[in-house]
């Protein structure tokens, strides 16, 4: 998969640079997610008052919400440490539990990409989760033991994009599930603003609101497109993203006001003019575009469903009518001339 501006992933070095160097520290600064957000601190505030540790929590959503960037506010407001690593890092059980032995009380464990931890150290989360102990098997064969290991009351927070590939019994041990949602179009404004803010970019509320538009609802996404219409400003403009910028900006990466991409609209007229609008099944699809079917499920099909372009049926994906008024096309004529043709 070629590497997009609207990708929600992280790719690049720069990319991690500039999501840390702008990635907020407390609630206060944390835009969106205002639900969540009252829930957590309410949680916060009755762990502290109890003197005890935070309930395991489960961040998901798509990326570029800001799951990682709750994990350290957590902490933070819960005045701990926290250990940060991965699902794939992960490989064996001794693994896990040298990580487990050496947390303070009440410290933060975040593991991204949760849903990729390897099922027998899925299972060893299970006593350290619910009873704060490591069942750990010594030796082999006849002269094998069982021993138990007591932990320190710890926090796991879990960040995963599927949430679905979770077995029940991993998921019913978090006491805290919190699902992000895409942000709102003024609340992207109000991220751009601080970032340009941050980054000495200068910019207007119509210039940040043209870029929000685009934005595919990520922050993550809003911060890149930020940094792109930074330079034509630079070597177009005076310096400063005004309306009229951003819109050139956008109209040379070739992002519409919707922040589709050619990938995007690609992956739109292919089931239009191949599949005549649908339905098709997935890996039918994958095959005429020439991608992985979970490359397109996990990347591409979530904003798309999300603004209602495409429709998930039994018989497979059906392009709506709001594709056809968006990309300038005529159904009742394409229909015609797809049949005589």
């Amino acid at each position: 998969m070629e590497e997009r501006l609207v990708s929600a992933k992280l790719s690049k070095e720069e990319d991690r640079k500039i999501d840390q160097a702008l990635r907020p520290v407390n609630f206060n600064s944390f835009i969106g997610q205002q639900k969540n957000k009252d829930n957590l601190k309410i949680f916060i505030q009755a762990a502290k008052e109890r003197e005890e540790a935070l309930d395991h929590v489960l961040l998901y959503g798509p990326p570029g919400l800001g799951k990682t960037t709750l994990a350290h506010i957590i902490a933070r407001e819960m005045g701990v440490n926290i250990r940060v690593t991965s699902g794939p890092a992960i490989e064996r059980p001794g693994d896990l539990a040298a990580i487990l032995t050496n947390l303070g009380k009440g410290d933060v464990l975040f593991i991204d990409e949760i849903h990729r931890l390897h099922r027998s150290v899925e299972e060893i989360l299970y006593p350290a989760m619910e009873d704060f102990a490591l069942d750990l098997i010594v030796g082999k064969g006849p002269s094998a033991r069982s021993l138990r290991l007591d932990l320190t009351p710890f926090t796991l927070i879990g960040a995963t994009t599927r949430a679905g590939l979770l077995s029940p019994p991993f998921r019913d041990r978090f006491g805290v599930v919190t699902k992000l949602e895409f942000y709102l179009k003024e609340e992207l404004k109000q991220i751009i603003e601080n970032s340009a803010g941050q980054l000495n970019i200068t910019i207007d509320q119509k210039g940040a609101l043209k870029i929000a538009a685009s934005s595919r609802g990520t922050p993550r996404i809003a911060n890149r497109l930020l940094k792109r219409i930074r330079d034509f400003a630079q070597v177009k403009g005076n310096n400063t993203i005004d309306k009229e910028i951003a819109k050139k900006g956008l109209i040379l990466l070739e992002i519409d006001n919707l922040g589709l991409d050619n990938t995007d609209r690609q992956l739109l007229l292919t089931i239009i003019e191949k599949f005549s609008g649908g339905p098709v099944g997935l890996d039918t699809l994958a095959a005429a575009i020439s991608e992985e079917p979970n490359t397109i499920e996990d990347v591409y099909e979530p904003y798309l469903i999300q603004i209602g372009f495409i429709s998930k049926t039994p018989r497979g994906r059906v392009i709506t009518p709001l594709v056809y008024k968006h990309l300038s096309i005529d159904k009742e004529k394409f229909a015609q001339k797809s049949i005589f043709d």
